[in-house]
């Protein structure tokens, strides 16, 4: 659809037309038959009082008065006796009408020989004689004639009335084309009027596009023009975009301010500690190192959070967790025998849940770094898979220091660091946690241990197939 205007105006149109055409054939078709009702009933009235004006001794001399009635200039009625027609004057007519030549009577005896015909019906020969009585379709000369037939037993004569075909279709035409201008001009003005108020009806569709169209790049105010019911819709649709696109907006300008924040500090003690070890200090090249590590661990959770948020498409498949877990405790493990630290997976030995694979690898990843970064040396981290009331659960506990109780609903937030501040890290691996559990609809809680530590737990609707747990001998050690 290029333009609901001219969709519009164009469909409108073309079923007033149709409209109009079918009124306009509907009006002539009705009227033909209306006309035609009239007609025969003027017929029947016609030849009924004509013949209540006849007696049975109706002398010759009346009938030729009637002649002398029914005769036009230069077409004669005739009167006929022994078969034998006698034209009588035209002269004595009193008054004539051209359409009269469409009209005509006729009078004929019992056996139907003529006693008197008009003069239309004389040009070509006798007209027919009537037969029986009532309606009906005479051919004469060409033409077609609608005739009235009635048989008077007093007089014991035949009379019959008839009017022209031509002057019925031209009595039709005329009242048709009396409906049809009118009918026409109706048209016309409904066509303009249906202009206007197309015109006037998308008008408010037009200012809502001019007041969009017209804003710049930092107006992201709502909306707020009047419109109907029917875009009131539309218009809070995009007041709730607006809406959207300025809390995301203000997201990204907080995480930009923040991520430069972040890497702003560990650049410049990166600097400090390298100018220190120029000068000679060799404890300085430790704790540049060190600084290395935390802006390396900053930028890798920045991509992956720009992915994230940049990546709608997810593919979505039975995952079992158990191996994949197997496989990323392989990956961490030199850094957590670097620290003598202990990994321990228990529970179920397969475990399914519905998810994308990589970004599942991502979560857990993610939970596993966390736990090791905060487990001080010879701590212990413990996975465990499990399965209780229809949830698919994976658990993560370290013997850390754990989270402040105040602080354990906003460690999430992006940079929040509530633990040990003297531990490298970047603040941003729980909020990529919780981010990636919103995506894969797992439930994510944190809460902390006694005495002392932190757990986290992910939950998911069990799916069917891996989740009758098989007995272990005893937890894997690694």
């Amino acid at each position: 659809m290029i333009s609901i205007r001219r969709y519009l105006t164009r469909t409108l149109a073309l079923v007033l037309a149709a409209v109009t055409a079918l009124a306009i054939t509907a009006a002539y078709l009705i009227t033909g038959h209306e006309m035609e009702e009239i007609l025969d009933a003027q017929l029947s009235l016609q030849s009924r009082v004509v013949a209540g004006l006849i007696e049975p001794d109706t002398s010759p001399a009346t009938y030729r008065r009637i002649a002398e009635r029914l005769s036009q200039p230069e077409h004669f009625a005739h009167l006929y006796r022994a078969s034998e027609a006698l034209p009588v004057d035209a002269s004595q007519a009193a008054r004539y009408h051209h359409e009269e030549r469409k009209l005509s009577v006729g009078f004929w005896n019992r056996d139907g020989t003529p006693r008197l015909l008009g003069a239309v019906w004389n040009d070509a020969g006798p007209f027919p004689a009537p037969h029986e009585e009532g309606y009906a379709w005479v051919d004469y000369d060409g033409a077609r004639w609608r005739v009235f037939s009635l048989y008077d037993e007093a007089s014991r004569t035949w009379i019959r009335s008839g009017i022209h075909e031509a002057f019925m279709q031209e009595l039709e035409g005329k009242v048709a084309l009396g409906n049809l201008i009118p009918m026409l001009l109706a048209v016309v003005l409904l066509l303009w009027a249906m202009g206007v108020i197309i015109r006037r009806g998308l008008g408010p569709i037009d200012a809502l596009s001019r007041q969009v169209a017209g804003r710049n790049d930092r107006d992201l105010s709502f909306l707020d023009v009047e419109v109907p019911r029917e875009l009131g819709g539309l218009r809070q649709a995009i007041n709730d975009f607006i809406a959207r696109l300025r809390e995301t907006l203000e997201r990204e300008r907080r995480f930009t301010a923040d991520a430069a924040h972040e890497l702003r500090t560990p650049l410049a003690g990166l600097k400090i500690h390298l100018d220190n070890a120029r000068a000679g200090e060799s404890a300085s090249l430790d704790k540049a190192y060190s600084g290395v590590e935390r802006l390396q661990r900053v930028v890798e959770q920045l991509l992956v959070l720009a992915r994230l948020d940049r990546q709608d498409a997810r593919h979505v498949a039975d995952v079992d967790v158990y191996p994949l877990v197997l496989d990323l405790v392989a990956e961490l493990w030199p850094w957590a025998q670097a620290r003598h630290q202990q990994i321990e997976l228990t529970g179920l030995e397969s475990l399914w849940v519905r998810a994308d694979p990589v970004e599942l690898g991502i979560l857990i990843r993610n939970l596993l770094d966390n736990a090791l970064r905060y487990t001080p040396e010879s701590g212990t981290v413990e996975i465990e898979l499990a399965l209780s009331d229809g949830l698919a659960r994976l658990i993560v506990r370290d013997s850390g220091p754990g989270i402040p109780e105040e602080l354990i609903d906003k460690v999430t937030e992006r940079f929040r660091r509530a633990a040990d501040q003297r531990t490298t890290g970047s603040g941003l691996g729980l909020s990529i946690v919780l981010e990636l559990a919103k995506r894969q609809a797992a439930k994510l809680e944190l809460r902390n241990r006694d005495p002392h530590g932190l757990e986290v737990s992910l939950a998911w609707r069990s799916l069917a197939q891996g989740t009758v747990p098989r007995p272990r001998p005893a937890p894997t050690r690694q």
